[in-house]
């Protein structure tokens, strides 16, 4: 899949109306029938880590405004729709929703007879994939949204969402547990968003291979070694830190690059805790509590100041998709037609499951037919 263009994921006001949010989820509910029956969860999971399929999902449920809150409604929605009978369940949710994650992945453990250290498991990567998309990658997109959607077998797929205030804008996240050995290495996340952003340190990029063991080496020898090559180089005191990437202090640089500025406080008693452990690589090391965005950040320019390792400020935002709003004048939803879709697929399922597959392979031709009157017009 090729990135297209570049276009802008808005923050919009207001809520989805009860009457479009019913009948998405029976339409909901009928789709992710079909999909079990025709190609298992795994699939499904795969299909909803996909930046692009999730947002063509929201289009059909007729959710047909590309703003943000195409990922809150539409990841609610599966929540309320997605029971046993799919398969899959989902954990999590927007806002304070998020921090109920761990209570929901015991539930769902329970219910899926999965054992304590795979809850545990599951637990652990809701935590490490926020932490990297929140503070290991910082683009200036604070999380707001997190859902994590689990199989019977554990398998899983994480949806999320970050906001920029200031900019009106947010992005989204896609993870999928397939192939995932390390958080950090394998990285195999796919980012939809608005254009590339500058100044985004991206201590997740193979590029950032070295800053990163730079870091590791620090937070495990004496902390107050790295408080004194802190205040060594603090910008808040006589001289900018900005001298030492980009001029002299007889000369000055001729521009000041503000995000090479370090954090005007790291958390002291966090990387205590970390010598204390003694990670043995990276993501251990920020998967220990209180290890934020600006201990991150200063780890990583103390490495790239006093030891000449340089991480990647690359934005990896990669997709990006239509223009529109629903504070706007969006396209009118026909009930009528979205009641009878929602009919028209049930009974197709229900004929399916019963051995008279009929009605859904003549649904699947259509596909077929769609195509030939794309390429017309």
């Amino acid at each position: 899949m090729k990135r297209s263009g570049i276009a802008t994921l808005r923050l919009h006001p207001g809520i989805a109306p009860s009457w479009l949010t019913r009948r998405m989820k029976k339409l909901a509910n009928e789709i992710f029938r079909i999909l079990l029956d025709e190609y298992g969860t795994t699939e499904i999971l795969k299909r909803i880590s996909d930046p692009i399929w999730f947002q063509a999902l929201s289009n059909v449920l007729a959710y047909d405004w590309d703003s943000s809150g195409v990922t809150t409604v539409l990841c609610g929605v599966l929540k309320s729709t997605l029971k046993n009978e799919h398969g899959i369940l989902v954990a999590g949710g927007k806002g304070k929703t998020s921090r109920k994650t761990p209570a929901d992945l015991q539930e769902i453990g329970t219910t899926f007879h999965l054992s304590e250290s795979e809850i545990e498991r599951l637990i652990r990567t809701s935590r490490i994939v926020a932490k990297v998309d929140n503070a290991v990658i910082q683009d200036g997109y604070h999380l707001y949204h997190h859902s994590m959607f689990i199989s019977e077998q554990g398998e899983w797929t994480i949806v999320q969402q970050g906001m920029n205030d200031q900019k009106g804008c947010s992005r989204r996240y896609h993870w999928h547990s397939e192939s995932i050995r390390d958080f950090i290495e394998d990285h195999p996340e796919e980012i939809i968003g608005e254009a590339r952003e500058k100044s985004v340190l991206n201590m997740a990029s193979d590029k950032s291979s070295q800053n990163r063991n730079t870091c590791l080496d620090l937070v495990k020898d004496n902390p107050r070694k790295i408080e004194n090559y802190f205040n060594s180089i603090t910008p808040y005191s006589q001289i900018s830190l900005i001298h030492y990437f980009e001029g002299t202090v007889a000369r000055p640089p001729r521009k000041i690059i503000h995000y090479k500025l370090l954090p005007r406080r790291m958390n002291w008693n966090a990387l205590k805790e970390v010598y204390e452990f003694q990670p043995t690589n990276y993501e251990e090391m920020i998967a220990v509590r209180g290890i934020g965005p600006a201990t991150i950040r200063g780890l990583a320019l103390i490495a790239e100041l006093i030891f000449g390792e340089r991480p990647d400020w690359k934005d990896p935002v990669k997709y990006s998709y239509n223009l529109g709003g629903k504070d706007g004048v969006p396209f009118p939803v026909p009930r009528g037609r979205y009641d009878r879709t929602i009919e028209i697929l049930r009974e197709a399922v229900n004929e399916a499951r019963l051995g008279d597959r009929e009605r859904l392979t003549a649904i699947k031709r259509l596909k077929k037919f769609a195509k030939k009157i794309q390429y017309v017009n």
